[in-house]
């Protein structure tokens, strides 16, 4: 074992595996990938990056794992299925693009799929078949891409998953804000295998038991609060929109490579944009110089689906820019629409171990007894997700045409 630093969860302790994955090359990169993107113009203690993430949520999968082991809840499964469990979650972040999850929006490949070829060939492919077994690979790459059918598999990638916990409070805690407090102790302690009955198939999976429930709520709230604070910030996604226009510009114009993008660090990516594709508004990205809303409404105020092509649709969106900048009077390139993309963010599913012994399923039908977290959430969804127009220059855009815009 050695011991790591850290500001948030003290000493963490890794293992031989660890260490020689962290040590690769795809991990190392993690160093310079900031974990919030363009989050530290708005806050700047912002800076903390996908390593420090990877490690930490590492950390929550060994107290997890032990806790399991503890109650026995690991008795029946293969012996190296922890070790596995421990890999996916240290190695879940290793696709990543530079400033987050933006350049999925404008149709690079997901980052789990780039994480997949990174975690089955080369270096890290080795190092899980030395350390664990020859199948190690693909059973990491599973768990991280969401379809292993381990049991375990809701640690990693789920309703409650370490990941969740882990940057909840390391975003929180870095920014500055008191947004996260989250018992974390309190929900790693109530995480349990339970058997459920999904039709003629019970089987195990990663649960909670009903003394969690008021920590799930922390969770919940925690997190509509990063949301609507931090990660949509207007002006945290004015940079992203300007960010992913700099970036797409470049890539229709043949001036970088989609294949390249998870090479690239925040900074390097920066860089090679200015010398092969520069542009105003990159130079008024690194200067700070960002665009201003000239329309905003909340989710909860636009019909259901309307939109939703703007996060999803990149030519469509850059069309409808440029139709917009004409009748404002302003250039190509002035406008700019934001809809974040429609995520996972409040949604709940997973199985409550009640203390009768029973199994429910916590989901849109809500659980007798407690607060109707399903239903909550979604209202939480509406109002924190904004539609939002942002402009170079000072302009006004009426809620009558955006209307019309987004129904289109």
């Amino acid at each position: 074992m050695d011991i790591v630093r850290d500001p948030l969860w003290n000493n963490i302790r890794l293992d031989m595996l660890a260490l020689a994955l962290v040590d690769t090359g795809a991990m190392q990169r993690l160093r310079y990938v900031r974990q919030l993107g363009q989050a530290h113009l708005v806050y700047p203690g912002a800076t903390h990056t996908r390593f420090e993430h990877a490690l930490g949520t590492y950390h929550l999968a060994r107290l997890t794992l032990g806790i399991l082991q503890d109650r026995g809840d690991l008795r029946s499964l293969p012996t190296d299925e922890p070790a596995v469990v421990l890999a996916a979650a240290l190695l879940h972040d290793i696709g990543h693009y530079p400033f987050a999850h933006a350049l999925e929006e404008i149709g690079a490949p997901h980052h789990e799929e780039v994480g997949r070829a990174l975690i089955t060939s080369g270096d890290v492919a080795d190092l899980l078949v030395q350390h664990i077994a020859p199948d190690a690979p693909a059973r990491v790459a599973a768990l991280v891409r969401s379809e292993s059918s381990s049991p375990l598999q809701g640690l990693v990638s789920g309703s409650l998953d370490l990941d969740k916990i882990e940057y909840l409070k390391r975003d929180a805690h870095m920014c500055g804000v008191p947004y996260g407090e989250i018992d974390v102790d309190r929900l790693i302690n109530s995480l349990a295998l339970v058997r459920f009955d999904e039709g003629d198939r019970p089987r195990a999976v990663v649960g909670i038991t009903e003394k969690g429930l008021s920590a799930l709520e922390s969770l919940l709230f925690a997190k509509y609060q990063m949301y609507r604070n931090v990660y949509w910030h207007h002006a945290v996604r004015s940079a992203t929109a300007m960010y992913k226009r700099a970036v797409g510009n470049a890539l229709a114009g043949g001036a970088l490579d989609v294949n390249r993008l998870p090479s690239f660090t925040d900074e390097q990516l920066l860089q090679h944009l200015a010398e092969v594709a520069p542009s105003e508004m990159l130079t008024r990205l690194k200067q700070r110089r960002l665009y201003k809303r000239a329309f905003e409404c909340p989710a909860a105020e636009l019909p259901d689906d309307a939109g939703e092509w703007i996060a999803s649709d990149p030519a469509r969106t850059a069309s409808a820019e440029r139709d917009l900048a004409s009748e404002l009077g302003l250039g190509d390139g002035e406008v700019l629409l934001d809809y974040p993309e429609k995520t996972q963010m409040l949604d709940l599913d997973l199985p409550v171990q009640l203390r009768s012994g029973a199994v429910s399923r916590l989901t849109s039908e809500g659980l007798p007894g407690v607060i109707h977290l399903p239903e909550l959430s979604a209202q939480l969804y509406r109002s924190a997700r904004w539609l939002r127009i942002f402009t170079a220059r000072p302009a006004t855009v009426t809620k009558a045409r955006v209307l019309a815009l987004v129904a289109g």
